[in-house]
């Protein structure tokens, strides 16, 4: 939600419903650090041990 004030209760009506996920992603997304390996990944040419090492790091996981 680009623009939200993260302080003000409106920005987020559904808070109440989220999981543990929801708000993991919502602190991550805000992380400095990662949003600066985020760009660095992808920015190059990816290669898969890259982007391993990135999932890795920031303990993500994807479902297929």
């Amino acid at each position: 939600m680009p623009g939200a004030d993260w302080r003000s209760e409106k920005a987020y009506p559904d808070a109440n419903k989220a999981e543990a996920a929801d708000i993991a992603w919502e602190w991550l997304r805000r992380n400095g650090e990662y949003q600066r390996d985020y760009m660095a990944l992808a920015m190059s040419e990816r290669s898969r041990a890259m982007a391993d090492h990135f999932r890795q790091q920031w303990g993500l996981c994807f479902r297929s």
